[in-house]
């Protein structure tokens, strides 16, 4: 019994030590918490709250780290272990804050995240399907252009084996990079609530990587066709014609062109030099693929807004001429595919380069060692 009365006695001196040491009533009067490992002031009961300094906050707030996160976000330069002169923003978590003509004060970041989702996606979407609309109500309306006169039989070659074989190669990459483009841009608008999140993620990150590798092949073949048909896109006087006329194409008569008429002379200069230029360009730089160039975050933003802006026109101008191509034109693919076109059909299309061929200024075959389709036409009868 006397060890309950002894352990009785210690408990009620315990309680008394602790009750002369313990704080005034009003000493807790700025705790907002009764958590006593987050005992913090109360702004509201503080009027010097707002004027303490970040050293006085952590001494008076051990573990409130919100004064930092309010400078990262400001975009103040810390410090960080990677060396500067590989992340020259290494230091900057969160780029500066910028003032936009007609906008409120913004993140930069946010700001290109913005430009993609209010312009580029929209429009550029909008633009695509404008384009596809646009064709198939020209295929509604005047069908497959067919040919006017009968086969003869006789054989011109229009395209080598090697330009075909760069053609198709950019063809490919072109096909590839559109494809894996379009899905990671508008994907989640009608393939994602079809397939659901977890295979859209696994869909667009194959899609990623088969871009990623397809963009230098596009490069390559991309600069081989350039160089291969430079010569017959130049611009001739012939050509101002046919854009007078349109072609020829609300008519329903072509208009006399040589080997490649101003339409698809304007989309070699337009599409594939200039925009195909530019999306490979943008494109290495999106790839860190530049070397001595010092990649920022604003200098990433820059080369895909400029990428993004130039793909979509480039794949609005290619879907007219995959258009014309396949389904537009009769004997426009098998001339790809093949090399060949019948006599006729290039002097329906292409009078002037017909003529030209007639007259022995083009050899109607150039590959001699390959045995054409049939016999070459070789006199004007």
């Amino acid at each position: 019994m006397h060890r309950f009365i002894l352990m009785g006695a210690w408990l009620l001196a315990s309680v008394g030590a602790w009750a002369q040491n313990a704080p005034p009533a009003d000493a807790t009067a700025g705790v907002k918490s009764a958590n006593i490992f987050q005992i913090a002031p109360d702004a509201d009961s503080d009027p010097k709250y707002k004027d303490q300094s970040n050293a006085e906050r952590g001494q008076v707030q051990p573990g409130n780290n919100a004064p930092l996160w309010h400078q990262v976000g400001q975009g103040v330069t810390g410090y960080s272990s990677l060396p500067l002169s590989q992340a020259p923003e290494a230091g900057n978590l969160i780029q500066k804050f910028v003032q936009y003509p007609g906008s409120r004060l913004t993140n930069a970041g946010e700001a290109w995240r913005q430009v993609r989702n209010r312009y580029l996606i929209p429009y550029g979407g909008a633009l695509l399907l404008i384009v596809l609309g646009a064709i198939a109500l020209f295929y509604w309306r005047k069908g497959t252009l067919e040919l006017h006169g009968a086969e003869t039989g006789r054989q011109i070659e229009r395209f080598t084996p090697f330009e075909r074989s760069a053609h198709w190669a950019n063809a490919i990459a072109f096909t590839a990079l559109a494809v894996s483009g379009i899905v990671m841009a508008f994907g989640k608008f009608f393939i994602q609530p079809v397939i659901g999140s977890t295979l859209f993620g696994w869909l667009t990150y194959a899609l990623k990587n088969i871009h990623n590798f397809a963009g230098p092949l596009f490069a390559v073949s991309l600069l081989i066709v350039i160089v291969t048909f430079v010569r017959d896109n130049l611009p001739r006087a012939e050509d101002i014609t046919w854009v007078l006329k349109g072609g020829g194409l609300l008519s329903g008569q072509e208009v006399p062109s040589h080997r490649f008429n101003a339409g698809e002379k304007l989309l070699f200069w337009g599409g594939v030099f200039f925009l195909g230029l530019l999306v490979v360009a943008s494109g290495l730089v999106l790839d860190k693929l530049v070397p001595g160039l010092v990649y920022e975050r604003a200098t990433l933003q820059i080369s895909h807004m400029v990428h993004a802006t130039a793909t979509l026109l480039m794949m609005a101008m290619f879907m007219g001429h995959i258009y014309m191509g396949t389904l537009g034109m009769r004997g426009a693919y098998r001339a790809m595919r093949e090399g060949y076109v019948d006599e006729t059909w290039a002097k329906e299309h292409h009078e002037l380069w017909y003529n030209d061929v007639k007259a022995g200024k083009i050899p109607a075959q150039r590959s001699p060692s390959v045995e054409p389709v049939a016999k070459p036409v070789t006199s004007p009868h």
